[in-house]
């Protein structure tokens, strides 16, 4: 009888241990996910600027610069071989630049009434959506997945697997400044 309780306590710690771990890979696997969704984003973001590009090429030619930048920064953010953290890097710097551009495009009236400009636009800002939901999927993705590996029970058996805490991505520092309002 005695065998038969410690068997029976054995096989249930054993089940506690299993579906703590598989909690945590799936939530992991969530995790990772998410930040594949981010990426989905950027590529779809970097796919669209070529087009925006050459509308406003034929406008803005002395707007290089500017230009060169959201060249440069939508290579960075496509790049397959980059890092997420480069990628979000890449990003927040062509936010920036996009930003810019769009500023610009005001001194030229033609282009604003441009109809392909106005629709890649658009396409622009939903992506930009899209990156901000992700960025933010991500973000809650990581905090279960930090909270399973920080919580008892579940943080013992996250030691013996191995599982590293994961770091949430933070808004650029440009976008954490107040825009100051004058009237």
């Amino acid at each position: 009888m005695t065998w038969l309780i410690i068997g029976v306590i054995l096989i249930v710690i054993i089940l506690i241990i299993v579906v703590l771990y598989n909690g945590i890979v799936s939530q992991r696997n969530l995790v990772d996910e998410a930040a594949s969704q981010i990426d989905v984003q950027l590529q779809r973001r970097g796919d669209l600027l070529p087009n925006l590009l050459e509308t406003v090429k034929g406008y803005a030619k002395h707007e290089r610069e500017t230009l060169a930048t959201v060249t440069e920064m939508r290579t960075a953010i496509t790049d397959p071989n980059a890092s997420l953290g480069d990628k979000i890097k890449a990003d927040n710097q062509l936010t920036g630049a996009l930003n810019h551009l769009f500023a610009v495009s005001e001194n030229y009236p033609d282009l604003k009434a441009n109809q392909n400009f106005l629709s890649l636009q658009e396409e622009l800002t939903n992506t930009e959506n899209k990156v901000a939901f992700s960025r933010q999927n991500y973000n809650s993705n990581v905090m279960v997945y930090n909270n399973k590996l920080q919580t008892f029970p579940s943080n013992l058996v996250a030691k013996f697997g191995n599982f590293p805490v994961r770091d949430y991505l933070e808004a650029p520092e440009t976008s954490k400044e107040v825009p100051k309002m004058k009237f």
